[in-house]
């Protein structure tokens, strides 16, 4: 079967023959239809972020996939169902984290993720996956399913924000969204059901596609060219949740000012080492006096998945029309991996759901 990789010491994936894999006990066997592309793997790509499985000198990259059972291999599941993987797994044996269903919680060295961190990823013709990690969705949903392990991202996020306010009535009415990257527009579309006002903060100058979908839905772009995140409060409002998505390291340290009282920072990004001067003071003052909350958020377990299955199905046709920028056979994975302006979520193919239906 064909796969794409990157090689140890190298940083461009490619195509690489490989053997189609066979199931183990309580496994199903997948054709792949999409795996989406994101900031994760060209970090995987570049060796930023992950490691290779030990014992192998390639990782098969992707882990936003979406396929369909070829062999249930008697499991629950039966051959056509339309299904989605979830991400991490067991790295050398169980532990109390995937015991209780929790393995989202796992700290480091007690997973692996497929595609990312120790495990080959989704980027091939077929992949295994015990049935416990395969998510069903509706067929009319098999060519968007890779959308939704990002979506099952946001779902925990915004589930631990909620529950860090769930000692009090809390009735948040505005959000922002750090990042007009494809897992902020995803957000800004699932706040749009929420939140009365919501607003987006990006670096990007007119014209630009993701200010065009920004204010299509009705939500308020902010160029943090212009406007720094600590006077947003005076320009617009201070919002209720804060959603940081970029992995900028400061973002946090302002988003704790700009936030409402009571409010909730959710953080997802994830930067690399950077030193900088803060007002401690100021911000834990901040904090404590106004019962501000910060969340920090990672991974997804199945519940997730099955959420965002439910919400991929209520964003809108034109939204998902505008968001997905390319799709790309196998043959020519080069250009879904291309990063530019004109790149919002590309994804690649590798069969396609009407073969076999």
């Amino acid at each position: 079967m064909q796969a794409i990789a990157v090689y140890e010491g190298t940083n461009e994936p490619e195509i690489i023959d490989l053997p189609q894999p066979e199931p183990d006990d309580g496994e199903a066997l997948v054709r792949t239809l999409r795996v989406g592309v994101d900031g994760t793997d060209h970090e995987v790509i570049s060796g930023g972020h992950g490691g290779m499985p030990a014992d192998d000198d390639y990782h098969v990259l992707g882990h936003e996939a979406v396929g369909v059972v070829e062999d249930a291999n008697g499991t629950d599941l039966s051959a056509g169902d339309v299904v989605v993987p979830t991400v991490r797994r067991r790295p050398n044996g169980d532990n109390e984290y995937f015991e209780r269903g929790e393995p989202d919680m796992a700290p480091d060295g007690q997973y692996h993720e497929r595609g990312i961190v120790g495990a080959h990823g989704f980027m091939a013709d077929y992949f295994t996956s015990p049935a416990e990690f395969l998510v069903t969705v509706p067929p009319e949903l098999a060519e968007l399913g890779f959308l939704v392990e990002p979506i099952s991202i946001t779902e925990k996020a915004v589930e631990h924000a909620d529950a860090s306010r769930s000692a009090f009535e809390w009735n948040p009415e505005s959000a922002l969204v750090l990042g007009n990257g494809s897992l902020g527009l995803l957000t800004l579309a699932m706040f749009e059901q929420r939140f009365d006002r919501t607003y987006c903060l990006g670096r990007r100058e007119r014209p630009d596609p993701t200010i065009d979908i920004i204010e299509s839905m009705g939500s308020t772009y902010v160029n943090s060219n212009e406007t720094a995140i600590p006077e947003i409060p005076d320009a617009h409002e201070a919002p209720d949740l804060i959603y940081e998505s970029t992995g900028y390291a400061k973002h946090p340290y302002e988003s704790i000012e700009a936030l409402a009282p009571n409010g909730v920072l959710a953080l997802l990004g994830i930067p690399g080492d950077w030193e900088f001067e803060i007002d401690g003071g100021k911000l834990h003052r901040e904090a404590v006096l106004h019962n501000k909350a910060i969340v920090g958020s990672v991974n997804s377990h199945v519940g997730h998945f099955e959420a965002a299955v439910d919400t991929l199905a209520s964003l809108s046709e034109p939204f998902l029309d505008n968001l997905v920028t390319g799709v790309y056979d196998y043959e020519n994975h080069e250009a879904a991996f291309v990063n530019d302006n004109s790149t919002i979520k590309n994804a690649i193919q590798f069969s396609r759901y009407e073969e076999r239906r």
